[in-house]
């Protein structure tokens, strides 16, 4: 059996909807609960993830996919998935997603169940493909990339050598220059970007994690690659933090432009005014 065939099972195949161009939409960090009335250091994360798809829907991006990048639940419960799969079908968009620290994998999958909903991390465009990795470590909250994950990598990038690729994760391969959350980034972060950074077709690394917008670039040996972490769609952390600290920014989401040259560009969009406050005396969560 020849390595395409034995991606079939791993592997979803899309058209863009307009030519030369692929559209993301990147959701990340809802930490959502059982109740709708569920609150993370004073957000209602149930409202606020609501707010941020009225966002998205109001911008009208014509996107052709949605990529939920982790931490869906905060308290793992059955219930905070079904809320996420009703709640993000509003946007219309097949969502392929990854765990985060906060998720029990093992029930988000067995929870996240619908149309569109699609746990197939190998995601195939005419000239993109995307990876979607796993880094959560069991019961910790910072990162890793395992052997099979870089076998993985290789393996879709020997299948399809003609195609830019995006690599989508959940925990930061780069420190954000805040100490306390560093110390849960990709613990073989610098061994991951060398190694990835290899690939000439890699354009781009995603994640989420860290709540907050980060724009970085790495360089690779076949040039640069943009670095790329969004908000969350609750509670904002406070970036160049050493301490836990809570930002005032409000949720928001990024959207993807993939171009058929191997050039992305990117914006992020916030929920606009003062609607979601959280908890500033906070000291973690």
């Amino acid at each position: 059996m020849d390595r395409e065939s034995t991606l079939t099972n791993f592997s979803s195949t899309y058209t863009e909807k307009q030519q030369g161009c692929i559209q993301l939409l990147q959701i990340t960090d809802t930490h959502l609960f059982a109740s709708d009335e569920g609150q993370l250091l004073g957000v209602n994360t149930s409202k606020s993830f609501e707010a941020v798809i009225e966002l998205a829907i109001n911008n009208d991006h014509h996107a052709d996919l949605m990529l939920m990048t982790g931490d869906i639940s905060q308290d793992n419960s059955v219930e905070s998935y079904h809320r996420f799969a009703k709640q993000s079908q509003a946007l219309g968009l097949p969502c392929h997603f990854v765990p985060g620290n906060h998720d029990e994998n093992y029930m988000m999958h067995q929870a996240l169940q619908g149309k569109q909903l699609f746990p197939q991390k190998h995601v195939i465009f005419d000239n993109w493909h995307i990876v979607m990795l796993d880094s959560t470590i069991e019961g910790k909250p910072a990162g890793r990339v395992e052997e099979d994950q870089f076998e993985f990598v290789d393996q879709v990038i020997q299948s399809y050598p003609e195609k830019h690729l995006l690599v989508v994760m959940h925990h930061h391969p780069i420190p954000v220059g805040c100490r306390w959350l560093d110390q849960h980034w990709v613990q073989n972060g610098d061994e991951f970007l060398a190694r990835v950074g290899a690939y000439s077709q890699v354009k781009g690394i995603v994640w989420g994690h860290v709540h907050q917008e980060v724009n970085e670039v790495y360089k690779g040996q076949h040039g640069n690659i943009p670095l790329l972490a969004t908000p969350s769609t609750c509670i904002q952390f406070t970036p160049k933090s050493n301490h836990f600290a809570l930002d005032g920014l409000q949720p928001g989401y990024r959207l993807l432009q993939l171009q058929s040259d191997g050039s992305i560009r990117t914006t992020v969009y916030r929920v606009k005014g003062e609607r979601f406050s959280p908890e500033h005396e906070a000291s973690g969560y």
